[in-house]
């Protein structure tokens, strides 16, 4: 059976232009003489739909699409897609989500997805009622064990425990599936490819079966989804692999009859953690700024290592024509920073303007002197600069239609060393899930073949410029320290004491993770940002704002 699998990059409810990237596949598929095309998760609406699954036409319209997508199909060639599919039981939650196969010009079968992820990003059990037994379904005489994403990640994890009663993919090869197929829309993050990889190649060993897995690209909103699609063979071993970060149609002959699979081509793949960062924000960027109707963008560049590695992956991913870096310098600016966005602009080929605000910075010093008076100058007078700058960026982004980037890094965005309506201002936070270490590692990836980012700004201690010598680690830890603290206590939700018994620093713990706590009314106005770690601060991260959590913390010292 010739199998193809289709990653696409779908928009979220825009049904024409999803139906045209699949058809386009379809054609192609069957100019390759595949048996059946593979299409991913909820391939009708796009993913995720989130609360659009509350809107009774949204759902009518998916149901229609899954009919034009069924009458791309033919007698020779079959489609699996992903679709929404009602419940019309008289309990359980009313939606499914489901795959179809497709033969002939309509569905003659349906999967539900049994397991729904309700941890991280993911919130399926607000909408979906999870299925039944899951049985094999007949396509030219192969009986084809279909599963939906999180029903292949039944796995115990790492500590030994399933957070599952049910293996989906377990059932379908005791219940007689020859070929096992995953439709996913699997969120990228650093490493996942890899889980993804060896969780099907487990599977595949196990049962003694083929698995095609085929999983979708593209940004929408904070998600990035890497593609990376695979088949792997019975033995174990990946024997055709896609893209990842870029549309791909994969195809392959599986030969029921063999004990192993004839290798297939294995597309190039990022090979460093500092590369699957770049690629996935150039992704999450691109998208972002392409489907929220957005062709330019514009940042703030202060000579930093922020705003220059911001305004790298803007100009890879969008072309250098089509971004504006702007400087805001103050009495506090210094030459050298100047002289270094001057150069990163050149380097680039991006546009670079010089917006001196000086003035305007005096000038809410003079209005507000009467009521500050007696006041020794603070963070105030810093936050106004911050905020000057946000203003004058907004300015322009309203006045050109471009789309502002915030720079500010997730070792910030935790301890809240960014200023409400000043840096934090804009319409994407690019590296806000990237660490400041993992910046500067990315800076060093990015000029590896040519000086893009100038070393100067790589080498110099970082400061926000806003007072006479700042320098961050004046009132920050050293950012490797910082780091940790941050991964340990985001990522991996570990508490001080465990921290500390990791080999961290007691205070710098404890001052870290105050501060993290703290400035999470500031996260909850941020700019949405571009997922790629375990635990980003966003829609996969609910923490309240009010809470007296910060006394344990305090009480541990």
């Amino acid at each position: 059976m010739r199998i193809a699998i289709a990653q696409l990059d779908y928009t979220v409810g825009a049904f024409d232009a999803n139906l045209g990237l699949m058809t386009e596949a379809v054609s192609e598929s069957r100019r390759l003489r595949a048996d059946l095309v593979v299409f991913t998760e909820l391939a009708t609406v796009g993913y995720p739909p989130g609360d659009l699954l509350e809107r009774r036409d949204f759902v009518d319209r998916n149901l229609r699409q899954l009919d034009r997508v069924a009458a791309l199909s033919d007698d020779s060639l079959g489609i699996i897609a992903g679709y929404v599919d009602r419940n019309t039981a008289g309990h359980g939650k009313g939606l499914f989500n489901s795959a179809a196969l497709c033969v002939g010009g309509r569905a003659v079968a349906r999967y539900h997805k049994c397991l729904l992820p309700s941890y991280d990003v993911f919130d399926e059990a607000r909408h979906f009622e999870p299925g039944g037994p899951a049985k094999p379904v007949l396509f030219k005489g192969v009986r084809l064990g279909i599963s939906v994403c999180e029903d292949v990640w039944a796995d115990p994890d790492l500590d030994g425990r399933s957070i599952y009663h049910r293996d989906p993919v377990l059932e379908q090869v005791e219940a007689g599936a020859q070929v096992l197929i995953n439709i996913s829309a699997s969120p990228f993050e650093l490493g996942k490819a890899a889980q993804r990889r060896d969780l099907v190649r487990r599977y595949a060993a196990q049962s003694g079966r083929f698995f095609a897995y085929a999983n979708q690209v593209g940004g929408n909103d904070e998600l990035v989804f890497d593609g990376h699609s695979i088949v792997v063979d019975p033995t174990g071993q990946v024997v055709v692999r896609g893209r990842d970060f870029a549309p791909d149609l994969l195809v392959y002959d599986i030969d029921l009859e063999a004990s192993s699979g004839v290798p297939g081509e294995l597309r190039r793949v990022a090979e460093s953690t500092e590369e699957e960062a770049v690629k996935a924000l150039e992704l999450g960027l691109r998208d972002y700024a392409k489907k929220t109707g957005f062709d330019r963008v514009l940042l703030g560049l202060s000579g930093g290592i922020d705003s220059a590695v911001t305004a790298a992956i803007a100009a890879r991913a969008l072309g250098p024509d089509k971004v504006l870096g702007v400087a805001l310098p103050t009495r506090y600016s210094s030459t050298g920073s100047l002289d270094d966005a001057r150069a990163l602009a050149d380097n680039l080929g991006i546009g670079f303007q010089i917006i001196p605000i000086d003035k305007i910075f005096q000038s809410y010093l003079d209005g507000l002197s009467e009521v500050f008076a007696g006041a020794e100058p603070d963070v105030t007078e810093e936050n106004i600069q911050a905020r000057i700058r946000g203003g004058v960026l907004m300015a322009l982004s309203n006045k050109f239609g471009r789309l502002l980037l915030t720079t500010g890094n997730k070792s910030e965005v935790a301890v809240g060393y960014a200023t409400l309506y000043g840096d934090m201002a804009g319409g994407l936070a690019v590296i806000s899930d990237v660490a400041k270490t993992l910046v500067y590692d990315i800076a060093r990836f990015l000029n590896f073949r040519r000086e893009t980012i100038p070393a100067s700004i790589i080498d110099k201690p970082p400061s926000a410029e806003l007072r006479p010598d700042q320098r961050d680690q004046d009132s920050l830890p050293p950012y490797e320290d910082l780091d940790r603290v941050v991964e340990g206590y985001v990522e991996r939700n570990r508490s001080v004491e465990e921290l500390v018994a990791e080999g961290m620093d007691r205070e710098i713990v404890v001052a870290v993770v105050e501060l993290i706590d703290r400035a999470e009314y500031k996260r909850r106005q941020a700019a949405p940002g571009i997922k790629i770690t375990a635990k980003a601060f966003g829609i996969g991260r609910r923490y309240p704002i009010v809470a007296d959590y910060r006394g344990l913390h305090s009480s541990e010292k």
